[in-house]
């Protein structure tokens, strides 16, 4: 089915083509100097010592938990059965990961109007046994990080953040992504930047920056520098160290041609997020006082992935009335990510728990849904949904 307003659209042009025609005339696909070429250029927009490019954001989730579990600081090493708080509205993989590798999960309410962690929830639910925090940036939305700051403290508490959908969002003039201990981003197709597939970690740390290199291909020392923090000092026999194992590692490498396009795409970053942010100064204009929806409360500066529309408590409308108006006008939908996920059925393997209720993720779960927000204006599909 065409729609009139799509989820999403491509934000290639002949650079980003031109870019894989090299790659191909190279005859080098996989991981190379391309993909080393958009880390650097990575690290400089978001301001970061460290970033290591994967093959999807949900990979880049997985091995920043895997990371946490192989450090040898044993202040922020994370061990099996360890409580790890969680929003109740992300994507699945938030969560498998910490599933994945043993740790607790604690369910924690949203708010309704930022979709963001209900901070004053999350300040009740950290007690003694928690160890970490993952701070989700939904929908391109930061996080308050100076009230999660102040619930964290002092205490021993690692955050982390997945900022998959939230690229180019920023909390008072810092990058999202970069206020936790490691940040995750996305470049699927229908995100702020498109490598095809392909995700990224960010960090500061050198020695989570060696973890990742290493769990990021099979768990070997062949991508490490001759100095590193995993297993000390490389020997000068590359025909040793091409084959030497050292950690329970994975195959999440990009390819190179992901990471030419990635260079291509960098450039016109700041560009993609000024217009998207352009659409959401008109949507919060168009919309405000809007009788029957709520869209999405900004947190400094959002970076806009989506336009969420939440049915007002007590307006009479359905989220299924609403929908039916929304593709008769010829919008694309979907839920809000994947809504309350402390009800799907997967929880059963998990060791979790929720905090208190989840009033607000179920609410958002049956009246939510969200259209698309574009790196072009969009001002006619705004007008139609002021007038719905």
């Amino acid at each position: 089915m065409t729609f009139k307003f799509p989820l999403a659209t491509a934000t290639w042009d002949q650079a980003e083509y031109d870019a894989i025609a090299r790659v191909v005339a190279s005859g080098m696909f996989t991981m190379g100097e391309q993909v080393k070429a958009y880390e650097k250029a990575m690290c400089g927009y978001l301001g970061c010592q460290h970033s290591v490019m994967v093959n999807s954001g949900s990979s880049a989730n997985l091995l920043m938990v895997a990371a946490l579990m192989y450090t040898k600081d044993e202040s922020r090493r994370l061990k099996a059965g360890d409580e790890v708080i969680v929003p109740a509205v992300s994507w699945p993989t938030t969560y498998y990961p910490l599933y994945q590798y043993g740790l607790k999960i604690k369910f924690v309410d949203i708010d309704l109007n930022t979709l963001n962690y209900d901070l004053d929830q999350l300040a009740a639910a950290v007690t003694d046994q928690t160890r970490m925090i993952v701070a989700v940036n939904l929908l391109g939305n930061p996080n308050d990080f100076d009230r999660i700051h102040a619930i964290i403290g002092g205490r021993n508490i690692t955050l982390i953040e997945d900022n998959c959908e939230s690229l180019g969002a920023e909390f008072k003039g810092k990058k999202a992504g970069t206020f936790g201990l490691m940040g995750s981003y996305s470049s699927f197709f229908s995100h702020h930047i498109s490598t095809m597939e392909g995700g990224l970690i960010s960090t500061d740390d050198e020695e989570l920056y060696h973890i990742l290199l290493s769990l990021r291909a099979h768990g070997w020392t062949r991508n490490l520098p001759k100095f590193n923090h995993v297993c000390g000092e490389k020997s000068d026999d590359p025909f040793k160290e091409s084959f030497r194992f050292v950690l329970p590692g994975y195959n999440v490498r990009p390819l190179d041609m992901s990471g030419a396009i990635g260079v291509e795409q960098v450039k016109k970053l700041p560009g993609l997020i000024e217009n998207r942010r352009i659409n959401g100064k008109l949507l919060q204009s168009k919309m405000a006082g809007h009788p029957s929806m709520l869209i999405q409360q900004e947190i400094g500066a959002s970076s806009w992935f989506g336009i969420s529309l939440v049915v007002k408590p007590g307006s009479g409308l359905t989220r299924d009335q609403l929908l039916a108006q929304l593709i008769a006008a010829g919008f694309e939908c979907r839920p809000i990510v994947a809504g309350n996920f402390a009800k799907n059925e997967v929880v059963k393997y998990f060791n979790s728990e929720v905090f208190g209720e989840l009033r607000n993720a179920q609410y958002i779960d049956d009246n939510g849904l969200f259209v698309g927000n574009h790196h072009y204006p969009i001002e006619e599909a705004i007008d139609a949904l002021s007038r719905l």
